[in-house]
C-alpha cells in the first residue's frame, strides 16, 4: 500500500456506532470494568487509550514496524529509549545531533552511570573504534541537525548488530515518507511528532517505533512506567496532521530545493547544506537510503555583509523560532538557539558556527520565500 494511503486510512475507522470517518477522541482518564479482571481492553489512560492506540497503529504502519509508543514530547521518546540502558553501559552517538539530545546525552546520562562517546559517525572506522565491551546502543541521526550530514544506515547498523548493540535512528528530519530505517535493520526509530508527522505547529509529541515484539514489549513497559505517554487530544491532533504527510513533504521539498539553489548563488551566503544539491558530498549514499531530500536546509551567512539579526528582522514570511516541520517557514540561529546547550566546544566540534543559519521551509509560495530571503540578505 502506498504510504500516502496508509497515512490517511490506518488507525481511523474505530467508530462502530456512527461510522465516523475521523478517529474519536477518548478523553477519559479511566475506564470501568465489567467485572474483576474483565474490561474492554483499557483501564487507565496512562497505560492505554483508544485514541493513542489508533495513532500508534498509524505510525507503526508508516515506518514498517511491529508497533509504536506515542509519547508526550519528542524528548520523552528519546528518554524512553535510553532506559533500555543501565549503569555501566556505553552509548555511541554522532557529534552533530540535535541540541536537546546532545544535552541529555552529555549532561544527564553520565550522572546515571552511562558513558557516551560523541564521534564523527560518517567515519565508519571511527564508529568501529568507538565500540567497546560495554557498548549497548548506537544512536543515529540522519540527516543530522542542523548540517544535514548523512550517516550510512546500512553500515552503521551492521556494526551495531555485529557487536550485539541496539541501533536507534532519529528519523524526524525526513519522516517515513522519505526514509525508512527499518529497511536497513534498525531496532528502533524515534520521532518528534511535533515536527513533520503532525506538521501544523499546534502540538508537542513523540513516538518510538519498534522493529520486533521483544523490543516493543520492553519499550511499552518503559513508556508506561515512566509516565510519558501522549494525551488523547494530542494524539488525535497528530493523527489528524499525519493524513497530509505526503503532499506536505512534497511541498516542503519543492521549496527547500528551490531556496537552496537560490542561496547557493547568493553573494552574501558562503555555503549551503542541503542533500538535494549536487554540491552535497554524499550523493551516492543519499541515493541509496533516501527517497527524497526533505524540507530542512542550513547555510553559512557572510556576516561581514549582513548580521544574523539584520537578516531576521527584515524577513516577512519566515518566523524566527525554534522547531521545524510546520506548514509555515521558520528560521533560527543554532549557535544561540536550538543547539546552544552544546556549548562552544561542542558546537565547534560538530561544525556549527556563529554564521550557521537553519531554515525549515514551509508550504508557502516558492517565489514569495525566495523574494523574501533576497530582500533580507541585501539589507
Amino acid at each position: 500500500m502506498d504510504i500516502r494511503t496508509k497515512a490517511v486510512h490506518t488507525g481511523v475507522y474505530k467508530d462502530k456506532s456512527y461510522n465516523s470517518v475521523t478517529t474519536p477522541i477518548y478523553p477519559s482518564s479511566t475506564f470501568y470494568f465489567d467485572a474483576l479482571g474483565k474490561n474492554k481492553g483499557y483501564d487507565y489512560t496512562r497505560s492505554g487509550n483508544p485514541t493513542r492506540t489508533a495513532l500508534e497503529e498509524n505510525l507503526a504502519d508508516l515506518e514498517g514496524g511491529v508497533g509504536a509508543s506515542a509519547t508526550c514530547t519528542g524528548m520523552a521518546a528519546v528518554t524512553a529509549v535510553l532506559f533500555f540502558l543501565k549503569n555501566g553501559d556505553h552509548l555511541i552517538a554522532g557529534d552533530d545531533i540535535y541540541g536537546g539530545t546532545y544535552r541529555l546525552f552529555s549532561q544527564v546520562l553520565p550522572n546515571m552511570g552511562v558513558e557516551v562517546s560523541f564521534i564523527n559517525m560518517r567515519d565508519l572506522e571511527a564508529v568501529k573504534s568507538a565500540v567497546n565491551e560495554r557498548t549497548r546502543m548506537i544512536w543515529i541521526e540522519t540527516p543530522s541537525n542542523p548540517l544535514l550530514n548523512i550517516v550510512d544506515l546500512k553500515s552503521v547498523i551492521e556494526i551495531a548488530k555485529d557487536n550485539k548493540c541496539l541501533s536507534v535512528v532519529d528519523n524526524t528530519f525526513l519522516s517515513p515518507y522519505f526514509q525508512r530505517p527499518f529497511e536497513f535493520g534498525a531496532d528502533m526509530i524515534i520521532h518528534s511528532t511535533t515536527k513533520y508527522l503532525n506538521g501544523h505547529s499546534d502540538v508537542v509529541g513523540g513516538a518510538v517505533m519498534y522493529a520486533n515484539k521483544e523490543v516493543e514489549e520492553r519499550g511499552r513497559f518503559l513508556v508506561n512506567a515512566l509516565g510519558i505517554s501522549e494525551a488523547p487530544f494530542d494524539a488525535w491532533l497528530v493523527l489528524r496532521g499525519v493524513k497530509t504527510l505526503g503532499p506536505r513533504m512534497e511541498a516542503h521539498q519543492q521549496n527547500a530545493l528551490a531556496v537552496a539553489e537560490f542561496l547557493e548563488k547568493h553573494p552574501n551566503v558562503k555555503r549551503v547544506y542541503y542533500p538535494g544539491l549536487a554540491s552535497h558530498p554524499q550523493q551516492d549514499l543519499i541515493k541509496q537510503q533516501m527517497r527524497g531530500f526533505g524540507g530542512m536546509l542550513s547555510f553559512e551567512l557572510d556576516t561581514a555583509q549582513v548580521s544574523p539579526d539584520q537578516l531576521f528582522q527584515k524577513l516577512k514570511y519566515f518566523c524566527l523560532a525554534e522547531s521545524l516541520g510546520g506548514v509555515e517557514s521558520l528560521i533560527e540561529h543554532p549557535w544561540l538557539m536550538s543547539h546552544s546547550s552544546m556549548g562552544p566546544e561542542g558546537l565547534k566540534k560538530s561544525g556549527i558556527t556563529e554564521e550557521t543559519i537553519r531554515v525549515s521551509l514551509g508550504i508557502e509560495g516558492t517565489q514569495d520565500l525566495i523574494d523574501d530571503l533576497d530582500q533580507a540578505l541585501k539589507s
